[in-house]
């Protein structure tokens, strides 16, 4: 069972999910409006949201940027809109799927197991177990998801610490961006923008910059590899 928040105006559309979720035995909660859904998951911790694009308030799109600054959960986006260049844009906004209305419930339910299967797996490319990786004064443990600096703990959102284990399992090997878009992000495409922003975000919690470097290193127009500064050798 998991927790679903409905993000929908359309009353007749709402309440067909609504009720097709919780025959699926999922606790569902539903709002009409950009602004009900950014109070709701900032009260509630949710599994996944459905969230429509044309709401009364707020467009989806900007409603997804600002849900994305508050929260990791998982975000639908179930809407008419079927331009392809809306699609990548909003997948490269934080977006984990995206439905085109009319769907069937069978196709929503399948999108949803998927996504719900990506949020609750370790990091990617670990198999789990006990197993701490350690690069340099970095210490990251895929099955708890924590990660430490120095001993101190790391607040990272889900994508940049699935980033950085990724990255930190491969230690000095520079990885393609095309290679973590489809291992972090499940995408088969995008553009270097999304991976650039989450670099930046990364590097300012390791407390580096893309200037000077200890740990993260960008080799341009070839990859990303994370390795220990100098003098530090992997432990």
């Amino acid at each position: 069972m998991a927790s679903v928040l409905v993000v929908e105006d359309d009353q007749f559309v709402r309440s067909a999910l609504i009720r097709h979720l919780t025959d699926a035995a999922h606790a569902v909660r539903s709002v009409g409006t950009a602004l009900e859904a950014l109070r709701e998951v900032t009260q509630v911790g949710f599994d996944v949201v459905i969230l429509d694009l044309g709401l009364p308030d707020l467009d989806g799109a900007e409603a997804l940027k600002m849900l994305r600054g508050i929260t990791d959960v998982p975000v639908i986006i179930a809407t008419a809109r079927d331009d392809e260049t809306e699609i990548v844009r909003l997948l490269n906004a934080g977006a984990d799927d995206y439905l085109v209305k009319p769907f069937s419930v069978e196709h929503l339910s399948a999108r949803m197991a998927a996504v719900l299967r990506r949020a609750r797996t370790v990091a990617p490319g670990e198999s789990g177990g006990d197993r701490v990786i350690r690069v340099g004064g970095l210490a990251i443990d895929p099955l708890r998801r924590q990660a430490e600096l120095e001993g101190a703990a790391l607040d990272l959102t889900r994508r940049e610490f699935d980033l950085l284990a990724f990255l930190a399992g491969r230690p000095g090997v520079v990885v393609p961006r095309k290679e973590l878009l489809a291992e972090v992000w499940q995408q088969s495409y995008g553009d270097d923008q999304t991976i650039d922003v989450h670099l930046s975000w990364l590097r300012r919690k390791l407390g580096e910059t893309a200037a000077s470097p200890r740990y993260l290193h960008t080799l341009r127009g070839v990859g990303v590899k994370l390795e220990p500064p100098r003098g530090e050798p992997p432990r």
